[in-house]
């Protein structure tokens, strides 16, 4: 799978996937929009908080942990790609050449309920708490260098398309799951979502990853066998003009669920 990632283009995947259709705001079935509403939904619920917020396989992304930025200190940040940290330190140093997260930060305000200037506000706040972008392999059952986290562990794990697209087969995806769930605390929430379907995914121009093709049932037995108790499940279906030929996902599913 490493050897997948040689070539990965984060630029690329980016304009694949966090660009129009898939990110049209105008828009409530479009791909992005429906991430963003339950990512808000879940941290405004009043069951998650704490102090530390892990983002594990952050990717090129952020629009994951703009909700949940409001509610804890400290955000870490965490990818296997050298390409990929240097990207996301490209935004939070405000540097040339940085993807435009502008519209998101936008959008994430208005399902707050605040105004149309406080996304400046929320950049600001985002790139104050977070304090590292970590390299990660969740192949190992150690995933993060020692002393990384508290030692009972993060208080919320966030992760986005990382573990079905890093793993060779369905036995190494519940394995991931299971080293990345013991840097979460017990009675820790986490926030999983990923592609149902899919089997592959363009990561650039030519560059064309496998994926485990996950069903809503392997994810339910997945978390429950890694000690999850399910809490929301939501499953999106793309329509026609989502399927815009940079991958073969049919749907995506959001879990949040508790550590017992």
């Amino acid at each position: 799978m490493a050897r997948c990632y040689q070539e990965f283009n984060p630029a690329a995947y980016l304009q694949y996937n966090y660009t129009p259709p898939r990110a049209d705001f105008s828009r409530n079935d479009s791909i992005v929009p429906w991430k963003l509403r339950c990512l808000h939904e879940a941290f405004t619920e009043g069951d998650v908080g704490g102090e530390t917020l892990l983002d594990v396989g952050t990717g090129p992304t952020l629009y994951q942990v703009l909700s949940g930025c409001e509610l804890f200190g400290r955000v870490v940040l965490t990818d296997f790609l050298d390409v990929n940290r240097r990207e996301l330190r490209r935004w939070l140093g405000d540097e040339e050449g940085r993807f435009d997260w502008t519209p998101y930060l936008k959008h994430v305000c208005k399902l707050e309920g605040r105004g149309p200037s406080a996304w400046r506000e929320k950049a600001a706040r985002l790139r104050s708490v977070v304090t590292e972008i970590l390299p990660i392999d969740v192949h190992q059952p150690s995933p993060l260098s020692p002393g990384a986290l508290p030692s009972p562990g993060a208080d919320c794990l966030v992760s986005s398309f990382c573990l079905e697209s890093v793993s060779p087969d369905l036995a190494s995806f519940t394995r991931a799951l299971g080293h990345v769930s013991a840097l979460l605390k017990s009675g820790g929430h986490l926030l999983l979502i990923g592609a149902l379907g899919e089997s592959y995914y363009m990561g650039g121009p030519g560059v064309r990853i496998p994926v485990v093709p996950l069903d809503e049932a392997q994810v339910c037995t997945s978390l429950r066998v890694n000690g999850y108790t399910l809490i929301d499940l939501r499953i999106y279906t793309l329509p026609p003009d989502m399927r815009v030929g940079v991958d073969d996902v049919t749907g995506i599913f959001f879990a949040k669920a508790k550590k017992m």
